[in-house]
């Protein structure tokens, strides 16, 4: 993954938070808490299916994101995490899909979709998807853009694009095929078959299933680990496990080398201040 798209602006350039107007468009909450920022998906009676308008004001809450938040959760409302893409978008409106006739407009025009997950990504932040009810295609690929899932009893996943007539291209085909191999991730999408909680723990899709009604309790749980660990130790770990599925051997210790002399010096300026 390039260094790019992993890194936080630096404070100057950090932008302005998304207005409620906008979140709103987007079919999104945004909650700060000092160090926890709450994303909901807030558009239940659509079962939190998502626009384009989503995917960008998802882009503009990572942009904006204050320095000192550390843990980011993803929520639905309703009954499901995401029913993935708004299939009314099909129908037309005021912007369609790209023809694909002009190949760098629609470049540019999904490389600016896949924005609102890439973030999710950055060292600087752990993300939680907390799962519950359907997670199908897009809404699948929010939560696989995310370092830690929990999903309750009731959480079903899809990747429908392929039934569609589309490609999965929201970021998740990389951490699909990372997670359950070539072989399992053709079968997931070429069927579009559904995966209940109980399998996508074997499969390793989530990392823990927690009682239906449980879920955000377990999220809470979860958020005050993730928070008492040193944030600097969490940053540098977090950029080392990311680093290291494309590093030789080698690459990797010298990872782990340089890492841990910053470590160091930081920790060695903080007791001479």
């Amino acid at each position: 993954m390039a260094d790019a798209e992993l890194r936080r602006p630096e404070p100057a350039t950090v932008a302005e938070p998304p207005t409620e107007a906008r979140l709103a468009e987007g079919g999104l909450r945004l909650e700060v808490d000092g160090a926890v920022a709450t994303v909901t998906l807030a558009r239940p009676e659509r079962r939190n299916a998502m626009t384009f308008a989503t995917w960008r004001t998802l882009a503009a809450v990572g942009r904006s994101l204050p320095s000192e938040v550390r843990v980011v959760v993803l929520r639905g409302d309703g009954p499901s995490f995401s029913a993935g893409i708004d299939l009314s978008m099909f129908s037309g409106g005021e912007e369609g899909f790209p023809s694909g006739e002009d190949g760098a407009a629609g470049d540019r025009f999904i490389a600016e979709l896949q924005e609102g997950y890439t973030w999710l990504r950055r060292p600087e932040i752990v993300t939680v998807a907390a799962v519950h009810g359907h997670a199908i295609g897009g809404g699948f690929q929010l939560a696989l853009a995310c370092d830690i899932r929990i999903a309750s009893e009731d959480a079903k996943f899809c990747m429908k694009e392929p039934a569609l007539g589309l490609v999965p291209d929201l970021t998740g085909t990389k951490p699909l095929v990372e997670i359950v191999g070539v072989n399992r991730a053709l079968e997931l999408c070429l069927t579009a078959r559904t995966v209940d909680a109980a399998e996508a723990a074997r499969l390793g899709l989530v990392e823990r299933v927690v009682p239906v009604g449980g879920l955000d309790e377990a999220v809470a749980a979860l958020t005050v680990e993730l928070l008492a660990v040193n944030a600097g130790a969490a940053v540098a770990t977090k950029r080392l496990l990311l680093e290291a599925p494309q590093n030789t051997l080698a690459e990797q210790c010298a990872a782990e080398r340089r890492e841990q002399l910053g470590r160091l010096r930081e920790l060695s300026a903080a007791l001479r201040g």
